[in-house]
């Protein structure tokens, strides 16, 4: 799982802007819709997800069941 900040270089090396203050789930979800996904990131309600060409699919997984 990438840190934040490899998360945050991953959204600049990309040229999307990133909003002041914005979490990790934020900069995902941005990455997500760069991806050409939804940006659904740590919402993945009892381990069900479609998108399964995702490349933060397991991630998110793990991540929705911390927010939740």
């Amino acid at each position: 799982m990438p840190s934040f900040n490899e998360v945050r270089a991953m959204v600049k090396a990309r040229g999307i802007k990133q909003p002041p203050g914005a979490s990790r789930v934020e900069l995902v979800r941005l990455l997500q819709l760069s991806e050409g996904n939804f940006d659904c990131y740590a919402t993945a309600v009892d381990g069900i997800c479609d998108q399964f060409d995702c490349v933060w699919r397991e991630e998110c997984f793990k991540a929705a069941s911390v927010t939740r």
